[in-house]
């Protein structure tokens, strides 16, 4: 079991609770407003409509292009709810929906808006309905209660410095978001909680940054001008979507090709089967635990995926793969080769520059190299890869720590060794060593 394994249960569990306590609260008490409800309910169903498909078909690599992991597959759903739970006023006349209700028309929104992909069979994840309830509560609570009670405009009226307070609103609701999508992913992967919340921080530059923006922009637009204003504002950010959802399409592709080219030198012979996928997988859970993020995984997963393509050009194959065992100057030979059937691929150059320094002296070799060539090297001494056990796991680690001094960097091999003592990288299993 990974560490914290009970929290998305329980995030759930009061995911759950809150969405029972609102929706009868709000059918005990009536609708107030019904048809801002409805258009605001019908907005977030629209925005869960058009959320990106259920995920990239399996290429058998660590999926681990940050910026599109899709850790917010629906933002016109999420600008939607959190514009309802901002809104204080519609067309100039206030608003009393209260916490409770924006959290039952959110769920109710998010659930209609949900149903026709799980009939397909492509439902997004309970945590991500979660969250988004959890979200919308927790910007609802922050503002409803002093927005309805006249606190904020007594103190704040309606210029420069109520804007400013939805601002601040807005940040500590993307850093909740991101404290619950890190919780979560730390749960299903097993990463450092650090190194997964650092990824969901950065991802707030991204497109969750337009989100925060539309969903603000909406409640002051809808206060000032009424309903009308909320196609306006939705098509643009629904055009972005569309745009992003062609983009994450093509990197796609280009993850599958590389996965394919991967595939090759085990296809033909010259790797142990799965020895790219275990190396790309266990790279990515260093450089994880070494700080890595975003681009810089990427590159360390393709580099990972292609480090060993340079064997394709060997007349004689290297026996089981292993070149970690070959003379110094045979493994810089086939790194070279390798950065340079990459660099043919198309494929970003830093990945080819990886690929071709990963048999450098470690002093010399930029830090995606540094892990590739230990991750690379545990693999082949450990030999039976997935299927080693705990005395061959350790015996690789001895001998990597041994050739610290020049060939392989101590911090990398530390790290691995921590990876290792956790279980390894998620979809590998590998041998704790103890």
């Amino acid at each position: 079991m990974t560490p914290g394994a009970a929290v998305p249960r329980v995030l759930r569990a009061a995911a759950l609770l809150l969405g029972l306590a609102a929706l009868g609260a709000t059918f005990w008490h009536g609708l107030a407003e019904p048809g801002t409800a409805l258009a605001f309910g019908t907005l977030v169903a629209a925005g869960e409509l058009a959320r990106w498909g259920g995920g990239a078909p399996d290429t058998g690599a660590p999926a681990v292009d940050e910026d599109l992991r899709e850790s917010e597959p629906a933002p016109l759903g999420a600008a939607g709810a959190l514009a309802y739970a901002l809104l204080g006023a519609s067309a100039g006349t206030p608003t009393t929906h209260g916490v409770l209700q924006t959290v039952a028309v959110v769920l109710a929104g998010a659930l209609a808006g949900i149903v026709p992909h799980i009939a397909r069979g492509r439902g997004p994840g309970r945590d991500h309905l979660a969250r988004r309830v959890l979200t919308a509560g927790f910007a609802a609570l922050c503002f409803q209660p002093l927005y309805n009670s006249g606190v904020l405009t007594e103190h704040l009226g309606q210029g420069p410095a109520y804007v400013l307070f939805l601002l601040l609103l807005l940040v500590l609701t993307a850093l909740c978001d991101a404290v619950l999508a890190a919780l979560v992913l730390r749960a299903r992967t097993g990463h450092p909680y650090g190194s997964v919340l650092r990824d969901e921080l950065h991802g707030l530059l991204g497109i969750r940054s337009a989100v925060c923006a539309t969903g603000a922009v909406m409640a002051l637009a809808v206060a000032a001008a009424g309903l009308w204003a909320l196609p306006v504002l939705a098509v643009p950010l629904l055009l972005t979507q569309v745009s992003h959802r062609r983009y994450a399409a093509v990197r796609t592709v280009n993850r599958q090709t590389i996965a394919s080219l991967a595939r090759a030198t085990e296809i033909a012979g010259c790797t142990a089967p799965g020895h790219a996928h275990r190396v790309a997988a266990l790279s990515t859970a260093v450089g994880r635990e070494l700080g890595l993020t975003g681009p810089e995984l990427t590159v360390l997963e393709h580099a990972a995926l292609m480090h060993d393509i340079g064997q394709l050009s060997l007349v004689d194959p290297v026996p089981g793969g292993a070149t970690a065992q070959l003379p110094a100057e045979e493994q810089r030979r086939i790194a070279l080769l390798g950065g340079e059937v990459v660099r043919r691929t198309g494929v970003p150059a830093a990945v080819a520059l990886v690929v071709e320094r990963q048999a450098d002296p470690y002093r010399e070799q930029p830090r995606a190299a540094r892990i590739v060539r230990v991750v690379n090297a545990y693999d082949d001494l450990v030999g039976a890869g997935a299927d080693a056990g705990a005395g061959a796991a350790l015996g690789a680690l001895e001998r990597l720590r041994l050739g610290t001094a020049r060939d392989y960097h101590p911090d990398v091999v530390e790290c691995l060794a921590r990876v290792l003592a956790r279980g390894g990288a998620p979809g590998v299993t590998s041998a704790a060593p103890g």
